[in-house]
C-alpha cells in the first residue's frame, strides 16, 4: 500500500512541475521585481556560483532555494545568516527546522534586507529627511521524503517591500524534487522558484515576481575528496535583451547558453571540514557589462560541519559597489 503510495505522489508531482513549466514560460518571461528573493540564504550555495539547489547537507538553510533539501536537515535545528551587501545594505535571517517521524520535515525562516540609510527630498530636490528601505521575507517549508531517494517539497514565501512612503507585497512558492543516491554520491535535482504574484503594488503598477526554474546536479569523486556541482538557472528566459558584452555588443547563442551556468567545485580535506570555489557566468557578464570585471562571478568559501554545529563563510559579487561576504551558524538542539 504504501509503495502505491509513493508512486503516486512522484507521478503528481512530476505532473506538477510541468504544468508550472508551461506556464511560468508562457507567463513570467522577461523582467520582474522582488529581485531579493534569488539572493542565497546558504553560504555554501553562494561559494558554488550561487543558485545551488542540488548539495545534500544537513544544515538547516539547505531548502531555502530547493526545499526538497529539508528532508535531509537534522530535527530541531536553528540556523543563522549574515551577509554584507553594497554601501551600508545587509542581508540576514533565520532558520528552523523539525522533523516529524523519518519522513515528514517542517522548516519555518524569515530574511531581512535592509539597503542603509538614504536621503528624502520634496519635489525641488531638497532635503526633508531620510529613509531606509528595507524588504522582509518570511515564510515555512514542508519536505517529504518519497523513498530512500526521493525527496519533495514545498515553500510559500510572503515578502514585504517598504520604500520610504510606499509599499508592496507579494507571495511567492517554491517548489523542488531531489534524488540522492548515497552510495554513488550523486544528487540530482529540479526546481521551480518563485512561482507567485504581486497582491499589493507601490504605485498600481503590476510587477512580477521572479520566476525562475533550475536544473541542479552534484557529484562526488570515487577516489579523490572532490566533489563537483553544475547548475542551470533561469530555464524559461532565452528571449531576453540584456545579455551584453561589455563593449555593448549582444551576446551570441554559445555565450548566452553559457549565462545559465553556475560551476562550483568542494575539496573535502575532511568529513567535517570543506573548502569551495565557484563561477557563475551569467553574473559575469552582467557586472562586466556594467562596468565592473574585476573577480565577476568568481565565488569562494569554506565551512565546518560537525555532529551539532555548523559554520560557513562565503564570498561573492553581487554588485558592481562592492564585494559581499555572507556567514552562516547553525546547531542542532
Amino acid at each position: 500500500m504504501s509503495i502505491i503510495f509513493i508512486d503516486k505522489m512522484k507521478k503528481s508531482i512530476f505532473i506538477l512541475l510541468l504544468l508550472l513549466s508551461r506556464v511560468a514560460a508562457m507567463a513570467q518571461e522577461g523582467r520582474s521585481a522582488y529581485n531579493v528573493l534569488s539572493l542565497p540564504a546558504s553560504s555554501h550555495a553562494a561559494a558554488l556560483g550561487g543558485g545551488n539547489i542540488s548539495v545534500v547537507e544537513d544544515t538547516p538553510w539547505a531548502g531555502w532555494a530547493n526545499p526538497a533539501l529539508y528532508s535531509s536537515v537534522s530535527d530541531n535545528s536553528l540556523g543563522l545568516d549574515f551577509m554584507t551587501y553594497f554601501s551600508d545594505g545587509s542581508w540576514m535571517g533565520a532558520q528552523f527546522v523539525k522533523a516529524f517521524g523519518e519522513r515528514h520535515t517542517v522548516a519555518f525562516n524569515a530574511q531581512y534586507m535592509h539597503y542603509g540609510s538614504m536621503d528624502e527630498t520634496d519635489g525641488s530636490g531638497v532635503v526633508i529627511g531620510t529613509f531606509t528601505p528595507k524588504d522582509i521575507i518570511f515564510g515555512g517549508a514542508y519536505s517529504y521524503l518519497l523513498s530512500d531517494r526521493w525527496a519533495g517539497g514545498a515553500a510559500l514565501k510572503a515578502v514585504s517591500s517598504n520604500y520610504g512612503g510606499y509599499s508592496a507585497f507579494a507571495i511567492a512558492v517554491d517548489l523542488g524534487l531531489n534524488y540522492y543516491d548515497e552510495d554513488r554520491d550523486l544528487s540530482l535535482s529540479a526546481t521551480f522558484n518563485n512561482v507567485g504574484a504581486q497582491l499589493k503594488s507601490f504605485d498600481g503598477r503590476t510587477e512580477r515576481v521572479p520566476f525562475d526554474f533550475r536544473l541542479g546536479l552534484t557529484k562526488g569523486m570515487d577516489h579523490l575528496p572532490v566533489r563537483f556541482s553544475v547548475t542551470m538557472a533561469d530555464l524559461t528566459r532565452w528571449k531576453t535583451d540584456d545579455y551584453f558584452h561589455a563593449d555593448g555588443e549582444k551576446l551570441n547563442f554559445g555565450r548566452k547558453l553559457l549565462n545559465h551556468f553556475a560551476v562550483g567545485l568542494d575539496v573535502l580535506p575532511t568529513s567535517y571540514l570543506y573548502l569551495s570555489a565557484g563561477y557563475n557566468f551569467r553574473r559575469a557578464s552582467e557586472l562586466k557589462a556594467a562596468g565592473s570585471g574585476h573577480g565577476a562571478g568568481l565565488t569562494f568559501g569554506g565551512g565546518l560541519t560537525l555532529s551539532r554545529f555548523k559554520a560557513g563563510i562565503s564570498y561573492a559579487r553581487y554588485h558592481v559597489s562592492s564585494s559581499s561576504l555572507m556567514f552562516n551558524v547553525a546547531y542542532s538542539l
